[in-house]
């Protein structure tokens, strides 16, 4: 049975979503203030913890960032009220695996929730593979990515989007496909979150276009 913990301070809300999560087998723990879910979340191993960005005590901001310093890897969904792009982009910045605004359905949740378990809890090929694309070589199992031998330093998120690029080169990426294959959102969500991280990858990349190209009106592609 999978451990989650849930960390939202409003009681209702967080009592609908410990029913009908352990209706779906799941063993739920909440926590209703920042500080509190902040020390269960590092007391204890989780598979997963669902996150308010909006916390009396401590931020789900700030508790993601103080976890993803200590090297805790427990995946998270950041659940809040707030919608705005840059809302998304600093969640995921500090540490979050995915964003789901307010309100939603359960079925939802519980989609993005095996959609981040089937990303997170890789198979043990896939964590021994490596991946070489030009002068890049990409290491899954420590998740390290060297371009001429130098190693480059990504983010979670920016890692996961090279890699659904590298397993797609030469075919047209949407940016509601990468959505949903690098955020779990649905098609139709707000696409600019894909175009800030094309940019921040090819940043890190240091080559600008190089790799990654822009289909106009369509989405991205990695060039062989």
């Amino acid at each position: 049975m999978k451990k989650l913990l849930i960390i939202e301070d409003e009681p209702n809300f967080a009592r609908f979503l410990e029913l009908e999560l352990e209706h779906e087998g799941f063993d739920i723990t909440v926590a209703h203030n920042g500080r509190e879910g902040f020390h269960l979340a590092n007391e204890q191993g989780w598979d997963l913890i669902l996150l308010d960005l909006m916390l009396p005590g401590l931020s789900g901001t700030e508790i993601c960032r103080r976890l993803r310093s200590q090297k805790n890897k427990t995946p998270i969904i950041m659940l809040t009220a707030r919608n705005s792009v840059m809302d998304r982009v600093s969640g995921l910045d500090n540490g979050a695996d995915d964003y789901l605004p307010k309100p939603f359905e359960i079925e939802e949740l519980l989609a993005r929730i095996r959609a981040l378990f089937r990303r997170v809890y890789e198979s043990e090929e896939e964590k021994d593979e490596a991946i070489e694309f030009q002068d890049l070589l990409v290491e899954m199992g420590t998740r390290t990515v060297k371009r001429n031998g130098e190693e480059l330093s990504l983010t979670k998120r920016e890692f996961d989007l090279l890699i659904v690029l590298l397993r797609n080169v030469n075919h047209v990426l949407t940016r509601e496909q990468l959505l949903n294959l690098v955020w779990g959102f649905e098609a139709g969500t707000e696409t600019n979150v894909v175009d800030v991280y094309i940019r921040y990858l090819r940043q890190k990349l240091g080559t600008g276009d190089q790799y990654i190209q822009t289909v106009r009106g369509i989405g991205y592609v990695m060039k062989g």
